[in-house]
């Protein structure tokens, strides 16, 4: 008899004040399953449906004493939460605490039968948007769901990712219980030039990437509250927005476009954006015209606002330290500014003196997408940009990001450039260097479901429903490389493979500074180099930069009731994290003629690089850290991660190779 049965009728576990034993990751599995499928009507599983209205929060087990839970259920009998059928936003600050308050009691929970009781019972009566993001942050964070896989957001939530359109036809064909399978199109057309590398911004993939990112990192985690501390969050945050900016140039330089131009709080935003998505309750998305002028947001902040924070920021890299709120000098020239800076822009709890330096790029996303009603005139939904499951879809995440990236860009070009002597690893030479396979991309159809899209009842028979659109996908390669190991030992290597585009949309060349800046990261790993020769091959699948497609969630609820009826282990280790970029953007779009890249390979002492052991053996991915210790010593993009002022510096050194190579596209 499956674990929730027994909670469900009372007996064991709970009643006897103990924990039950032996909880299996595939019936961990199947109670997240089940939770998550049609969170908009009632709990469709019996056996969590009896919990729902059996399970007393109370009698469960917790590490804070039930401080969280006690603090929650006050708040639901005092009915102060929001309601159910609402929409739900991380950045409305009321709805963010709500949430929170779900995830503090499932993090706090000690045994799978309290953390499962009351996911069933708060995801019967509190709001469904605060609920999935609660228990995607606690899946993500907890220590009893580390084998978890968490279902692809946009099954689980279709309206965030998909045009309403298409939901309409959904509805159509749930009435008519007729199967039915709907394309999906970019928003926009194609007398729009932004048209051309929606591709990349509206990709579900991408959006999982991103909201996976800010669950993994979110800017309210507090020490204080959580039993670790998250290494080098705020440069994480500076690395993964750098990637998607620069990533996204070179997606423009594909379709013969220009590099996306900042943004100015003094200036107009000059594209304007029609999500054509609508919420599941609340109406539709706001859209923006062209050319739009900043106005204040009532109750967020002023144009002036943001322009002051930029200038102390600005400030603040000039003269090479900022002040926390104590009035202490924090430094910032050296190798820990930039993690510092991060959290003074995003900003984070970590950040030393928020009420100075304000919240730059939190706040920036909500006076972004509040331009469509600054003063509230219409009572209009929050737009895509408070949602971190839809903010890459406009084109003004990136002029945004553009504009952060530029502030960031000033700091690191403070720093002192490597000297040869840093940057050497002594006894290892690189002979050769070269790609395996051709550089290509195409597009393919990638189909999921919008099963969970449509309303329905226990007593009409689901309809399959799908829909599909355009994806780009690459075909495999490898890097090769022929390296000598002078030593008369193995030695611990650290691999790390960029490239950036060999020149601008005016056919003018990069230099080897604007290059490295533009740097595309490619891959990063560890490997023991044996006296001598040797030989390495690293698949592009392998990049510790990607993670595969999430699963859909069919697979995973099918896969985990074959493992529950055959009584073996469920296996998904490769999907557990959705951290990564989706391996299909590894690789630039290119075009027919082939796109030229300069590509770079530099190789540094493991040794010293490595922060945690066992590197070389490790599948995990932990390119951004894991259960909050970042791997790498480095910065993120060493070695080009600061100004070069003279590009023989690199290229006479023995352990870097420099070459040039060509993407293309095929139709």
């Amino acid at each position: 008899m499956r674990l929730l049965a027994l909670c469900a009728l009372g007996v064991l576990c709970l009643a006897a004040g103990g924990s039950c034993q032996d909880v299996s990751n595939a019936e961990k599995q199947r109670d997240v399953n089940e939770i998550l499928w049609k969170v908009y009507e009632e709990i469709r599983d019996p056996h969590l449906k009896e919990l729902s209205t059996t399970f007393n929060p109370l009698s469960g087990h917790y590490d804070d004493d039930g401080v969280a839970v006690k603090r929650l259920l006050q708040e639901l009998n005092d009915h102060r939460l929001l309601e159910q059928h609402h929409w739900f936003s991380l950045f409305n600050t009321r709805q963010r605490e709500e949430a929170l308050m779900l995830y503090d009691v499932l993090e706090h929970s000690t045994d799978w039968e309290t953390f499962a009781g009351n996911a069933a019972y708060f995801r019967a009566r509190m709001n469904e948007g605060e609920f999935v993001y609660a228990l995607y942050a606690a899946v993500i964070h907890s220590e009893l769901t580390t084998h978890v896989v968490l279902p692809p957001l946009y099954e689980v939530t279709p309206h965030l990712f998909t045009n309403s359109e298409v939901i309409q036809e959904a509805y159509k064909a749930k009435m008519t219980q007729k199967r039915a399978t709907i394309q999906s199109h970019f928003t926009g057309s194609k007398s729009n030039p932004e048209q051309r590398v929606a591709y990349f911004g509206e990709d579900i993939g991408m959006n999982t990437h991103h909201v996976t990112w800010h669950l993994e990192f979110p800017f309210w985690w507090d020490d204080s509250h959580e039993n670790h501390h998250i290494e080098r969050k705020g440069e994480n945050f500076f690395w993964v927005h750098h990637q998607l900016t620069v990533r996204f140039d070179a997606e423009r330089l594909s379709n013969h476009l220009d590099p996306v131009d900042e943004l100015h709080w003094d200036d107009v935003i000059h594209e304007g954006f029609d999500p054509q998505a609508m919420y599941k309750y609340g109406g539709y998305f706001p859209s923006r015209p062209d050319n739009v002028k900043f106005e204040d947001v009532d109750d967020v902040a002023d144009v002036r606002d943001m322009l002051l924070y930029e200038s102390r920021i600005r400030d603040s890299i000039a003269h090479g330290y900022i002040r926390d709120n104590a009035g202490k000098i924090v430094d910032l020239r050296n190798a820990h500014g930039i993690d510092v800076l991060g959290d003074v822009i995003e900003s984070s709890t970590y950040s030393p003196n928020p009420q100075y330096y304000g919240a730059l790029h939190n706040t920036a996303h909500m006076m972004l997408g509040r331009q469509g009603d600054p003063h509230g005139k219409f009572d209009l939904p929050p737009g895509v940009l408070e949602h971190f499951e839809t903010a890459t879809r406009d084109p003004a995440f990136f002029r945004l990001h553009k504009y952060m990236d530029n502030i960031f860009r000033e700091h690191k070009d403070s720093l002192p450039p490597y000297t040869a002597e840093e940057l050497e690893f002594e006894g290892v030479n690189i002979d050769s260097f070269y790609v395996k396979g051709n550089l290509e991309t195409y597009f393919e159809d990638f189909e999921y479901s919008l099963v969970n899209a449509v309303d329905d009842t226990e007593t009409v028979d689901d309809v399959e429903i799908n829909t599909y659109i355009k994806r780009l996908n690459h075909r495999e390669f490898s890097f090769v490389a022929d390296v000598t190991n002078e030593h008369n030992h193995d030695v611990l290597a650290t691999v790390r493979i960029f490239a950036w585009p060999h020149q601008d949309n005016n056919g003018v060349e990069y230099s080897f500074d604007d290059g490295r800046w533009n740097a595309i990261e490619l891959d990063k790993f560890w490997v023991e180099l044996h006296p001598g020769h040797n030989h390495l091959e690293r698949s592009s699948e392998d990049s510790s930069v990607t993670v595969p497609d999430v699963p859909s969630f069919q697979f995973l609820k099918d896969r985990t009731e074959e493992a529950l009826d055959q009584g073996r282990e469920l296996h998904l280790e490769r999907f557990e994290s959705s951290l990564g970029l989706p391996n299909r953007f590894l690789i630039p779009k290119g075009h027919s003629q082939g796109l030229e890249f300069d590509l770079v390979v530099a190789i540094t002492d493991g040794a010293a690089d490595a922060a945690t052991d066992g590197l070389h053996e490790s599948t995990t991915f932990n390119h951004y850290g894991y259960r909050g210790a970042y791997p790498d010593n480095r910065p993120h993009g060493y070695p080009l991660d600061r100004h070069v002022d003279d590009e023989r510096v690199f290229e006479n050194l023995h352990n870097f190779k420099h070459i040039h190579v060509k993407v293309y596209h095929r139709d």
